[in-house]
């Protein structure tokens, strides 16, 4: 709930600004009755997987992305430890590392 709270407002080409999700994917650890009701709530459409019920094969395909991304930032060495005390270091190195990555990316 923090999490989905903490998302900052999207700016959009036209209109106002997204201040919610449209939808939330995610797997089988989050599969519960409060958070689908607590989602449901505020308008946004879940993609849980369920526990028990098949496998999350399907959820996998829009997964794949952030896990990629979190193994590319895990190969930067400074952020796969934490080794800077303050929170807005860390920050710093994390923006340097996603500028490495998208400009190895584009680079290619």
């Amino acid at each position: 709930m923090p999490l989905v709270k903490g998302i900052p407002p999207i700016r959009s080409r036209r209109g106002p600004r997204r201040r919610k999700p449209g939808k939330l994917y995610a797997d089988k650890g989050y599969d519960y009755s409060h958070l689908r009701r607590w989602l449901s709530q505020r308008g946004i459409q879940h993609r849980i997987a369920r526990r028990g019920i098949g496998t999350s094969q399907r959820l996998g395909r829009h997964r794949w992305t952030i896990e990629r991304t979190m193994a590319w930032l895990a190969g930067c060495r400074r952020l796969h430890r934490r080794y800077e005390r303050k929170a807005a270091h860390f920050l710093a190195f994390t923006s340097i590392a996603c500028t490495l990555i998208c400009y190895r990316r584009l680079a290619k």
